[in-house]
């Protein structure tokens, strides 16, 4: 064979037994690239292996085992899962966590997004919103021990509560108080206290008190006096019988001792009530002549326990309170996941449903709604696989005494996993079932995305 001449040119005689090919050369390139990539990606593997891939092999080998690791248990570990009730009462409290914290922080943020959208300021409540994102689950979990706490004057949630159910709701005053052995007063009947002897108008009628803490004393009370005598009324004071630093006389109203505010006072006669008065700062009162011949009463409501709001981190309301303060941190990453897909919406379909007379109800559920829906699903499944594993705000927030009824599948897994009667039996089966609780979700992420990528 001979070689083509260029013009002009030589030829290069190609020595006898030499062949040049291009496959060969690709052939070449590739497994060069091959082992280039697999060089790179070893590191990878090996740390994936140590990490995830034997942690995982070895948490399902040991799930077969009894708590020492000796003896082989089979499937006993996962049939305790289904028959201890704290071990149930964590599968439960999965199942809520999983249906209602991502549903609501989605929507939330689907709200938010919404909302913001029009307004000048909608960056600034973004940026408000967004900012729990920034604390730890730590951070936030001792925060919200703190908002839950029961006294009102400690707890931001019961000092809110308390405040409404106040506005609403008269509180008790004094619900402690009580008469001495020597005051005119005796026990009435369901913590009421009645005089001892009728009243009569245009006579002066002292009711005495102890047993007030100073802290509940109103801050605007004032010092007792005794009221002027009115022929046709009773009038009298009603105090606290109770001297600071001592001193002072029974029955006597002492210069520095302070009026019952708020104090109820009723005339009862032939049992039925035929007059009310409330004490003032000064702790004085007056009854029409109605109350001439009466006894004078101080109903119980003047002495119940005050409304100390909400038992946030009861047994009943842990689990909600504490799904509460989740919400609180991740509404504002649905809100920005959803409020970037909402930028990137066709504005056009959107005026059209307007041109049609759709009214913005109708364009929210009919239009916005379904166009996010991709947006929404990833929102939706992240929080599921995020909340599967919720431990710390758990751990933090829920007491000692009701962790048990706001047990979760990884607080489990914690308290079977470690401790004096650790059971890694149980805790590698709980582990196991996270996983399998975790794949489908997994999947159906993977497939959404694949599908996705095609259109």
């Amino acid at each position: 064979m001979s070689a083509a001449v260029p013009p002009g040119g030589t030829v290069t005689p190609v020595p006898p037994g030499t062949r040049k090919s291009a496959t060969g050369t690709r052939r070449s390139v590739t497994g060069t690239r091959k082992v280039v990539a697999a060089g790179f990606l070893l590191p990878a593997l090996v740390l994936l292996g140590a990490l995830v891939v034997y942690p995982i092999g070895y948490s399902v080998y040991r799930s077969f085992f009894d708590q020492s690791g000796n003896g082989f248990a089979g499937l006993g570990n996962y049939v305790e899962i289904f028959t201890d009730d704290t071990i149930l009462t964590a599968v439960k409290n999965n199942a809520v966590w999983v249906v209602v914290a991502p549903t609501v922080a989605t929507a939330l943020g689907l709200i938010f997004a919404v909302l913001t959208e029009r307004v000048r300021w909608g960056t600034a409540f973004k940026l408000i919103v967004f900012m729990p994102m920034a604390i730890s689950m730590l951070a936030a979990g001792i925060i919200f021990r703190l908002v839950y706490e029961q006294d009102p004057d400690r707890g931001v949630a019961n000092a809110v509560w308390v405040g409404v159910h106040d506005v609403f709701s008269e509180s008790a005053g004094y619900p402690k108080a009580r008469p001495l052995d020597v005051h005119p007063l005796k026990a009435a009947g369901g913590g009421a206290f009645i005089t001892e002897e009728p009243v009569r108008a245009g006579t002066q009628v002292k009711l005495p008190l102890v047993g007030v803490a100073p802290a509940k004393m109103p801050g605007d009370a004032k010092p007792a006096t005794a009221p002027p005598t009115s022929g046709d009324q009773v009038t009298g004071t009603a105090w606290l019988d109770f001297t600071k630093g001592g001193g002072g006389t029974s029955n006597t109203i002492d210069a520095k001792e302070l009026g019952l505010k708020g104090l109820k006072v009723e005339a009862v006669k032939d049992g039925r009530v035929v007059a009310t008065a409330t004490a003032a700062a000064d702790g004085t009162f007056s009854l029409s002549k109605e109350a001439d011949g009466a006894h004078l009463r101080l109903p119980e409501s003047n002495f119940r326990e005050p409304y100390n709001g909400v038992d946030w981190l009861g047994p009943s309301l842990v689990t909600p309170a504490i799904i509460g303060s989740y919400v609180w941190m991740w509404a504002g990453f649905a809100m920005v996941l959803i409020a970037a897909g909402l930028a990137g919406l066709p504005r056009e379909l959107l005026e059209a449903a307007r041109v049609d007379g759709a009214n913005e109800w109708q364009v929210f559920r009919r239009v916005t709604v379904p166009l996010l829906a991709p947006v929404l699903a990833v929102v939706l499944v992240t929080l599921m696989i995020n909340v599967l594993k919720i431990f710390d705000l758990v751990f933090i927030i829920a007491p000692g005494s009701v962790q048990d009824d706001a047990n979760v599948l990884a607080l489990q897994l914690y308290r079977s996993s470690f401790g004096t009667d650790a059971h890694l039996g149980v805790g590698s089966a709980i582990s196991v079932l996270l996983l399998l609780l975790v794949i489908p979700v997994m999947f159906f992420n993977i497939r959404r995305i694949r599908k996705e990528a095609r259109r």
